[in-house]
């Protein structure tokens, strides 16, 4: 068996794929943003601080920042050389083969379908706040798991039905609505940032770095571990980028565009971030962030409820975005693994009129709409985490491997120092997944080993390269298209 044949490097994705380019280098930096700020800026920074590194979550973002600019040049390489709507999944095919390309894909699918899942559940409580401020608030059955004594969180399942009725129109309009709402949060953000940073107490910041003990979770923590704990937590705030590249075959000219979006949008994340972090832990006592809405809730402590309202309508504009672009990255990578004929031809059926896949959104909208309105989510969320940085360590080892395979291939963008900030991406990212807890461990290779059944029990027979191999590298009974 031949499980690790490697994919031809066909320019920018494949001929008559049916997906309409339409998308420019503002609307890629935009889809990043639209992606990397949400749940990260809006929840993470405060848990974050209050649960392991204190105010030195600044420093959390620094060093998970420094990794993910590592997998980030990787990414731009191989997105401006390759393209191609799949993102890791289709770069590993590539360069490191077909069983590879499966594994990652198959942590891209689980990745983003537990975001997407969980961001839904806090966009639900933002919005069940807002709507107890005019009066109007949901009852807990209508907001809450049959797992937490309701009956169904019906906003997260109605906002998921929604973006998928929305993604179906087409990737411009999409793109458009994303624009919006980008503006919003961005907005928002700048505004807690001109109002916090006259209510800063410096006494906040100290210690800057708590000595280890027990944090609020009962776990030892804070102290460098708790920074690198921190680091390993907030990672899901930095998937977004990821995103921009499964855009590849919707793009006007990704050799130029895709490298502008992929490490523009992260520039000006890493940026919001880390200031944010710094402001958020002086105003408040890091002690009081772990709570739902850590820059709302800041604001209020310190009298600015105007501000308080404003900055809850960016999170939920923010929140919105984060799930449409990973919404929209999660059906590209189902698509690109479906044509290469590791899933079901379903999967990539492309409609004439929109030029989306039309099937595959609704079938992901209706799956992650019914997880995210019955399941319990808070077990599973850091699985996210985990299928971010074997994606991440893909892409890098990627790199690595195609400047010794194939040297004269095209590449409209190079990544600097090559192999050194692949390897140090590599290494970064397995350290932070050694960081993370033993129950993602165990959940992960569960879901790995269901992968694995799939793809030598269906994936391998049907796959696309296989059926054109020579007839010795083929199985004995390849099936028919």
């Amino acid at each position: 068996m031949n499980i690790f044949r490697t994919k031809p490097i066909e320019a920018h994705g494949e001929a008559g794929s049916g997906l309409k380019k339409v998308l420019g280098p503002v609307d890629l930096v935009l889809l990043g943003v639209g992606a990397i700020i949400g749940a990260g800026i809006f929840v993470l920074t405060g848990i974050a601080a209050a649960n392991h590194a204190g105010p030195a979550v600044v420093l959390s973002f620094v060093v998970a920042g420094t990794v993910v600019s590592f997998a980030a040049l990787s990414y731009a390489e191989l997105a401006s050389a390759i393209g191609g709507a799949g993102s890791a999944y289709s770069y590993g095919y590539h360069g490191l083969g077909e069983f590879i390309a499966w594994i990652i894909g198959w942590m891209l699918i689980l990745e983003y379908a537990v975001a997407i899942a969980a961001v839904s559940v806090g966009w639900s409580g933002y919005v069940n706040n807002a709507l107890v401020a005019m009066g109007i608030g949901l009852p807990d059955a209508l907001t809450m798991t049959p797992t937490e004594g309701g009956i169904v969180n019906l906003p997260a399942l109605l906002i998921i039905l929604g973006l998928g009725t929305l993604l179906a129109t087409g990737a411009k309009v999409s793109s458009q609505f994303n624009a919006i709402m980008v503006f919003v949060k961005v907005a928002a953000i700048l505004l807690f940032i001109a109002v916090a940073v006259f209510h800063i107490e410096p006494a906040n910041w100290t210690p800057f770095i708590p000595e280890r003990g027990v944090n609020p979770l009962g776990q030892l923590s804070y102290g460098w571990q708790g920074i690198m704990t921190g680091a390993a937590s907030i990672f899901f705030a930095y998937i977004g980028f990821d995103a921009v590249s499964t855009a590849a075959e919707e793009t006007k000219n990704p050799g130029r565009d895709l490298p502008v979006g992929i490490l523009g949008s992260l520039a000006i994340c890493t940026t919001l971030y880390m200031v944010v972090s710094l402001l958020l832990t002086g105003v408040v006592p890091f002690q009081d962030l772990n709570v739902p809405s850590p820059v709302s809730s800041a604001l209020l402590q310190v009298g600015a409820k105007w501000a308080s309202g404003m900055i809850a309508v960016g999170a939920i504009a923010g929140l919105t975005t984060v799930m449409l672009v990973l919404y929209f990255g999660l059906t590209r990578i189902l698509f690109a693994i479906s044509r290469d004929g590791l899933l079901p031809p379903f999967f990539s059926h492309v409609n004439e009129k929109t030029g989306s896949p039309v099937r595959v959104i609704v079938m992901a909208g209706v799956i992650m709409a019914a997880i995210a309105a019955f399941a319990p989510l808070n077990d599973i969320v850091e699985l996210t985490n985990i299928g971010t940085l074997g994606a991440f360590m893909v892409v890098c080892a990627g790199v690595a491997v195609l400047r010794v395979t194939k040297p004269d291939l095209k590449r409209p963008f190079r990544t600097p120092f090559s192999p050194v900030i692949p390897v140090l991406g590599i290494l970064g990212c397995m350290y932070l997944i050694f960081n993370l807890s033993p129950d993602t461990w165990t959940r992960f290779s569960i879901w790995i080993a269901a992968g694995l059944v799939i793809y030598f029990a269906y994936s391998y027979r049907h796959s696309r390269l296989g059926k054109a191999a020579p007839a010795d590298d083929k199985p004995a009974h390849a099936p028919l298209d």
